[in-house]
């Protein structure tokens, strides 16, 4: 039976060649249920004319049949991978009752994808049902489905989805993907291989969606037979370009706002670090109508940094217990007793703060300025814990040192601001006023991701000489028998263990939005993008930011030049 979504076979080229999906199809789907996502931007400014342009010409495309379940499924994966998909809603809700009829398949690409598909939108769909069927008598998955490269993918793409209950059968499907398709690099051709490399290297869930584009788009521009793929591409190209042009110019007004506030001169120990401290706002937040929100949350970012360094290299006991006391009142008086650059910091952070509250009011009517000066508060007492530590020569227990980590992390204050900026689920004001008690998961598992990850090297990258202490110094404290490599070991053992906890609230929804669950999910990738510090790779995060700032500053345009940006990932 023909697959019934809102496309035209005029789009059967692009995923015929484009998609790892696209093989001839065999099954066609049938109607049901599914679960509407919110898009990441819901309008578009009027002004951009060749981007309204593009997505006109891609409806044109996408309104007719396909002719199987397959080539629904790898439309709607392209759709996914150049980050057009939020253009398209009504079309990707239809493919879902596809991917409902296709889970069930005996065929490995058609099974693993649209399993893919059903739990990034929330759908209750199981792992161990789906690869019991490829698997052999011991339970181990077949030697035959090595054959088929983009299988493959396909199953490693799934095999990151893992939300803890089905561990053990997602990690052999991790392992299995992995051993094959490295092996197999060798005997593909140069594009196919850099394809498969970059997609072992990044992972697609655990990656940045948006430079995952990018490369995807790289790839379909090698292929020989384009003549079908121009809508989708040049689609992605103008969102690529419009984007680009649109973090300009919020980067210009957060770098006139950092310059006006004169930090950088009064505290010149502090790291000065815009483009950092925006880049983070960038990937955590994404869609043009949050501009302005990028904007404000790249503020409170710069000021957590700022705290941090407040906090290491240059406030005394004292003085630092005045300055969590002053923001603990919340007025602008409390600080007039505090060192000049506590006092500017403060009103700073006093201002942006009451700003992104009066903007969550007029955006969804609730001003939640409570909850974030508590949030705030949280802040300074987990940094006046670690400056008692360090002022006492203790090395605190590896458990309190973590606990305590995540909130010095800033990431539980950044994700509060985001969550009141985005305000899609007023249900969810209930819960972050009573997360600065107990941190629900969706929050708590970027901080300790990013607090595992930043110990493993971050002290000596920051030049800060490792005195903050870090959770690999106490647990090798505690674990006397225990070598620096069996520590990182048990910390990339947590770090994995936290993404699933991550996974189980981003794939069921019941608490958060899934705007907010998305902006978490960003949060979590982007850590190890600018906090990984291996041999290979130890500054990659300076080269992320190096680069960008090319790309930020440049004015040489996307479509002149798409792979400059292949290597951010």
């Amino acid at each position: 039976m023909a697959a019934h979504i809102f496309f035209v076979t005029s789009v059967r080229p692009l995923l015929l060649s484009a998609s790892p999906a696209a093989r001839n199809g065999r099954r066609g789907g049938r109607p049901g249920g599914c679960i509407r996502t919110l898009p990441a931007s819901r309008t578009l400014p009027p002004s951009d004319h060749d981007l309204q342009k593009s997505i006109m010409s891609v409806q044109k495309t996408l309104h007719g049949h396909l002719k199987s379940g397959r080539e629904v499924m790898a439309a709607v994966d392209n759709l996914k991978r150049l980050c057009i998909d939020h253009y398209f809603e009504e079309e990707v809700e239809s493919a879902m009752a596809v991917a409902v009829d296709l889970v069930r398949s005996d065929d490995l690409l058609d099974a693993t994808l649209s399993f893919r598909l059903l739990r990034e939108t929330g759908h209750d769909v199981s792992a161990d049902d789906l690869l019991r069927r490829f698997t052999d008598g011991a339970g181990e998955l077949s030697l035959a489905l090595t054959e088929d490269i983009w299988a493959l993918l396909s199953l490693h793409d799934m095999s990151h989805l893992d939300m803890g209950e089905e561990a053990s059968s997602l990690h052999k499907a991790k392992d299995f993907s992995s051993k094959h398709l490295a092996s197999a690099i060798r005997y593909l051709n140069p594009g196919l291989a850099r394809y498969v490399r970059q997609s072992l290297d990044h992972p697609y869930h655990m990656s940045l969606m948006q430079y995952k584009a990018r490369h995807h788009l790289c790839y379909m521009q090698s292929l020989p037979n384009r003549k079908s793929t121009a809508a989708m591409e040049e689609l992605a190209t103008a969102e690529f370009h419009f984007n680009k042009l649109l973090h300009q110019k919020e980067m210009e007004e957060v770098k006139r706002w950092w310059m006006g506030l004169g930090l950088a001169q009064e505290v010149p120990v502090a790291r000065d670090q815009v483009l950092k401290w925006y880049m983070w706002s960038m990937t955590i937040i994404q869609g043009s109508s949050f501009s302005r929100f990028r904007v404000q949350l790249t503020k409170i970012i710069s000021l957590i940094y700022v705290v941090d360094d407040l906090f290491d290299l240059v406030g005394t006991q004292e003085e630092l217990s005045l300055f969590t006391k002053a923001v603990k009142m919340w007025n602008t008086a409390a600080a007039d007793s505090l060192p000049s650059c506590m006092r500017s910091c403060y009103k700073a952070l006093y201002t942006i703060t009451n700003e992104i509250a009066d903007t969550a009011e007029k955006e969804h009517g609730m001003n939640p300025v409570n909850h974030l000066r508590k949030a705030w508060a949280e802040l300074f007492d987990g940094f006046m814990v670690e400056s008692k530590w360090l002022a006492a020569c203790l090395v605190p227990a590896a458990e309190d040192y973590l606990r305590n980590g995540v909130v010095t992390s800033g990431m539980p204050l950044a994700l509060a601001h985001v969550l009141f900026l985005l305000g899609h689920d007023h249900a969810a004001f209930g819960d972050a006023a009573r997360f600065t008690d107990h941190i629900p998961p969706a929050i708590s598992c970027p901080g300790k991701i990013l607090r595992l990850w930043d110990d493993m090297g971050s002290a000596e990258d920051e030049a800060q000489e490792g005195l903050d202490g870090s959770y690999r110094d106490s647990y090798l404290m505690e674990n006397p028998s225990c070598t620096p490599a069996d520590a990182e070991e048990h910390m990339r053992r947590l770090i994995a263990r936290e993404w699933e906890e991550l996974n189980r609230g981003c794939f069921s929804r019941t608490t958060f939005s899934s705007s907010f669950m998305q902006a978490c999910l960003n949060a979590a990738r982007m850590v190890s993008v600018m906090y990984s510090y291996d041999k290979d790779s130890r500054s990659r995060g300076s080269s992320f930011v190096r680069t960008t700032r090319r790309c930020c500053c440049s004015e040489a345009l996307l479509h002149e030049n798409p792979l400059v940006f292949v290597h951010l990932v």
